[in-house]
């Protein structure tokens, strides 16, 4: 599991918000890439995804793209919230 930081910021006079995410990919053929970036805004509402995407970083001599949808928000008791983000990555031989 990772978190997530939330930045609040006003978009054509509405309260929107993103999230920064960095998490590792799994570990295939010897190595592992980080996933990291931030998503698109979305609208203060309950039940509100992200879309996300990206390429990974630069290891064992290439890169991956990947890309997906948030699952929903997830409340923690001090208000705020974080989304979970899965998915695969292109495949690269």
């Amino acid at each position: 599991m990772h978190g997530h930081d939330i930045q609040h910021i006003k978009w054509r006079g509405r309260n929107v918000h993103v999230h920064q995410y960095s998490t590792q990919t799994s570990v295939n053929d010897g190595h592992s890439h980080t996933v990291q970036g931030v998503t698109s805004s979305a609208k203060n509402t309950m039940g509100h995804v992200h879309n996300y995407e990206g390429t990974t970083t630069f290891d064992d001599g290439h890169v991956h793209r990947f890309s997906g949808t948030t699952g929903p928000p997830i409340y923690t008791a001090d208000g705020t919230h974080y989304h979970m983000i899965t998915g695969t990555t292109t495949f690269n031989d």
